[in-house]
């Protein structure tokens, strides 16, 4: 069984969603995009608990908030008599709508679903929708079934209401045919919810994994009503000399006073409310800690303990499903790499399909490109994917090889700064960073306006590396050395906005751009290799010579970064300095009052340092 299909109407931050999944598959974005509330759509679709809940939406899962109808007032037309009423439309009451499509259905299934089975194309990664029969014996065309949510406000109740049907019984029947909780079961969705499932998971609370394994294995546990006995006759702090007993007599006296005996009297104390409901939610599993026998509540334990506790648990209920799809967001939370790769590896073994969210290099890279799902979303509240296409530069072996130093991060971000080189990568950020620092009012540093640093790895490199981003919807910027106007129009075309110096390398840019002082102050800071102080023994009179010997064999060391990380304002070179506030005013022209100016300063700085080298 597998999720193919995914749509989605007015849920939380989506006003509109057209999803289609892979057998296993890594939903990537950058944070707040919507990769979270993909998950929560699904389950609500099929999740066997997710309906408990009542009701099971709110305002708050209504695209902006939008859930009650409201009439449209429409002007009346020139020359209209006055008497004549104002026209009046109502919009319908929004309604949240998600659509799954399961296909890879097992003989249960298919058995269980027989008067809604619907056929998939998986060559046309679409419905079958000819009326021709003999057209489904195709290889490429499977049973499938479509499962539908509606959530909406009910005037009447004034509350709401969330029910799911067999979507095809929404348009040809009068009264839709419900997807019950027995139907959600056969269909054996599970969502981990990063570390908010950990908290119940070894409870006997109703929907709790272990609930799950028990029921999946047919176990009813029959201890209610002697546990209840038991307690009933166990009165807590009972002997007099804790005093307990003493203040509750007094109360009881007290209470004689003012009602007879009939209202209530003889006041002490349970350890439990004695109901079924209170002991599932009551009663919890200890785990003993470290190499003695003490015990502890197994939600006291350690997060990455509670983390494979889950896992271990979710392996159990697969074995016995064998038909299931995982939902899993974050893997990477408090646990080691090593186990992150192990968590992915197992699941995938263990489930029909896979579904995880991460922000982890070790996660993302057991996922084939195909495997990887970028999502992004408009302002409009549109939600879309893309799928990475690697250029004919980039060979496979490279990504794999590079994918933790060079494409993962930019993966996982909104914006991109394609840099030249290392000694750009490492130094541009830097000089944000510092400048925000010196003038917050001003200038803001790079992490904190969402842009990731890629180095390109050479000036060659860039108009590729930029159209990997680019193509999965992402703003792309560039950073580099001067260019001749051949190569310099080829990176322009690949990116938003190029930002070009008029050096021939970085760290010219640098040593001809800020004051001897800040020279002669930071080679009085490093440690000098051993060749160049041999070679310039009173450093002081020739720093930069000194120093660019120092920085081109620091290009790996963050040599040049070092010197910006301890300049002033007025020490960093100006060329850095408008270039920080013109990507600050293409990133959040809000915060800039002539956005277009800082930019256009930026470019004509680096155009007539150019003319006039």
């Amino acid at each position: 069984m597998q999720i193919r299909t995914l749509k989605i109407e007015n849920f939380r931050g989506i006003r509109s969603a057209s999803i289609l999944l892979p057998k296993h598959a890594v939903l990537i974005g950058d944070n707040n995009t919507g990769k979270t509330s993909l998950l929560e759509a699904i389950d609500l679709t099929l999740g066997p608990d997710r309906l408990n809940r009542v009701p099971p939406v709110d305002e708050h899962d209504f695209f902006e908030g939008k859930y009650r109808s409201y009439i449209k007032v429409q002007p009346q037309e020139e020359g209209a008599v006055e008497s004549e009423a104002e026209h009046q439309d109502e919009d319908p009451a929004p309604e949240i709508i998600i659509e799954v499509t399961v296909v890879d259905l097992s003989e249960e299934q298919i058995a269980r679903f027989g008067d809604h089975i619907e056929w998939w194309d998986e060559a046309a990664q679409m419905l079958y929708a000819e009326h021709s029969p003999e057209g489904v014996d195709a290889e490429s065309i499977s049973e499938a079934i479509r499962v539908s949510f509606v959530g909406r406000y009910d005037e009447e109740e004034d509350d709401f209401d969330g029910r799911t049907y067999f979507s095809r019984t929404l348009l040809e029947a009068e009264n839709p045919t419900t997807f019950t909780k027995k139907d959600k079961q056969v269909c054996g969705f599970l969502y981990l919810r990063s570390l908010r499932t950990g908290s119940r998971a070894l409870s006997l609370e109703r929907g709790s994994l272990l609930d799950i394994i028990l029921r999946l294995k047919e176990v009813r546990p029959q201890m209610w009503e002697e546990t209840i006995g038991n307690l009933a006759d166990y009165a807590v702090a009972s002997e007099p000399a804790l005093g307990i007993t003493g203040v509750l007599t007094s109360i009881n006296s007290a209470l004689k006073k003012y009602v007879p005996k009939e209202w209530g009297g003889q006041p002490h104390l349970k350890v439990s409310n004695l109901t079924r409901d209170h002991l599932r939610k009551v009663i919890t599993a200890f785990i003993a800690t470290g190499e003695g026998s003490h015990a502890a509540p197994f939600y006291r334990q350690g997060t990455g303990t509670i983390n494979m506790l889950v896992l271990a648990m979710l392996s159990l209920i697969a074995k016995d499903k064998q038909n299931v799809i995982f939902a899993m967001e974050e893997p990477e939370t408090a646990i080691p790499p090593y186990a992150q790769k192990r968590i992915v590896h197992e699941i995938r073994q263990l489930a029909s399909q896979t579904l995880f969210t991460s922000h982890s290099p070790y996660v993302l890279e057991e996922f084939e490109i195909g495997e990887t799902v970028v999502l992004s979303r408009d302002s409009n509240g549109s939600l879309g994917q893309s799928a990475i296409e690697l250029p004919d530069s980039v060979k496979m072996k490279r990504y794999r090889q590079e994918f933790r130093t060079r494409f993962c991060e930019g993966l996982l971000a909104r914006r991109i700064l394609v840099a030249e080189g290392a000694t750009e990568a490492a130094a541009f950020p830097v000089v944000c960073r510092r400048l925000a620092e010196l003038r917050p009012d001003i200038y803001t540093s790079l992490e904190a306006m969402g842009i990731c640093t890629v180095d390109a790895g050479g000036e060659t490199n860039i108009p590729d590396m930029a159209k990997v981003y680019s193509k999965l919807g992402k703003r792309v910027f560039s950073i580099c050395d001067r260019q001749s106007d051949e190569h310099k129009t080829k990176i322009e075309q690949s990116v938003e906005m190029l930002f070009m110096h008029p050096e021939i390398g970085f760290e010219d840019l640098v040593l001809n751009n800020t004051t001897l002082e800040a020279l002669i102050r930071f080679a009085s800071l490093i440690y000098w290799p051993q060749h160049i102080a041999a070679k310039y023994p009173d450093i002081a009179t020739n720093p930069i010579r000194a120093l660019s010997e120092y920085f081109s064999s620091k290009k790996a060391d963050w040599g040049v970064a070092d010197f910006l990380a301890q300049c002033t304002e007025d020490e960093i070179p100006q060329w850095l300095r408008e270039t920080a506030k013109a990507v600050k005013a293409l990133c959040d022209p809000q915060a800039v009052e002539r956005p277009d100016q800082e930019i256009d300063m930026a470019l004509n700085a680096a155009d007539e340092g150019a003319n006039g080298d």
